[in-house]
């Protein structure tokens, strides 16, 4: 049986950016073949890496070339994992249950690119991203930072606040958090953030209708009372998509921010 992490294929993506390289990994996962897209800087030297955690749940959210090559464009190596069941992977997405370990196992993956720079590795989330990044930060040791950009830390809130979803949640997680409370509780990361050993910055809009800005102020609500090191960003006139312009300069302030931890 192969190892977690062990990639078993490797196809050339085409990229839309000129200087960054993109390929399509299929790795194990838990006794799955699972799928995700690595980008790479074309120039020579050895880059800091990001897992980049996709929101949504199968093609909605799904990760976007373009996107994932923006962040390697920083002078990053950049790993993406759509998750199991997405994209021809094995398996079904759990949002934040067994396909966890999809996220976990993701670092593993992109330390195997000969342009990473052994030691440093960064986590970026966005919405859904939210819940499986804060769950590796929880898992994983070797965490630098962690950017969690509108993302959801408390799954009971989720299902509380967007009456659209709860269909597909009780179908993906076994029932609502009244008759599945373990299932909600096994995906909330809230309650163990004091295992955080990365540092954590905060992003989110305040007129956000899809992932409320409570998820973060109770995100860093907990950080802090864990006396962890927390950094926010708060816009109060932006929703949960931000203008493409002040969102292309967020991009290049958070990975300053990285880089700087």
């Amino acid at each position: 049986m192969m190892n977690d992490a062990e990639i078993v294929s490797y196809r050339v993506y085409p990229s839309p950016n000129a200087s960054v390289e993109l390929t399509e990994i299929t790795y194990m996962s838990g006794g799955m073949k699972v799928k995700g897209l690595l980008a790479e800087p074309k120039q020579e030297g050895e880059f800091e890496g990001i897992v980049y955690m996709r929101g949504g749940i199968q093609h909605v959210g799904m990760v976007r070339p373009a996107r994932v090559a923006q962040f390697a464009s920083r002078g990053f190596v950049v790993f993406a994992p759509y998750y199991r069941g997405n994209r021809g992977g094995e398996g079904r997405d759990e949002f934040g249950g067994a396909d966890l370990q999809d996220a976990v196992s993701a670092v593993d993956v992109l330390k195997q690119s000969t342009k990473w720079k052994d030691g440093r590795i960064h986590l970026f989330s966005f919405s859904r991203g939210g819940l499986m990044a804060l769950w590796t930060a929880i898992l994983r040791e070797d965490i630098t930072s962690t950017v969690h950009w509108a993302g959801v830390s408390d799954v009971v809130f989720t299902y509380k606040e967007r009456e659209d979803m709860r269909r597909m949640m009780k179908r993906v997680i076994g029932g609502s958090p009244n008759s599945a409370p373990d299932a909600y509780r096994e995906r909330t990361a809230l309650f163990r953030v004091g295992e955080i050993d990365a540092r954590v910055l905060i992003i989110h809009g305040l007129k956000d209708e899809n992932v409320s800005p409570e998820q973060s102020i109770m995100l860093e609500d907990a950080l802090r009372e864990a006396q962890k090191p927390v950094e926010t960003w708060y816009f109060p006139d932006y929703t949960h998509h931000f203008p493409s312009w002040h969102n292309a300069q967020i991009v290049r302030d958070l990975t300053d921010w990285m880089k700087a931890q």
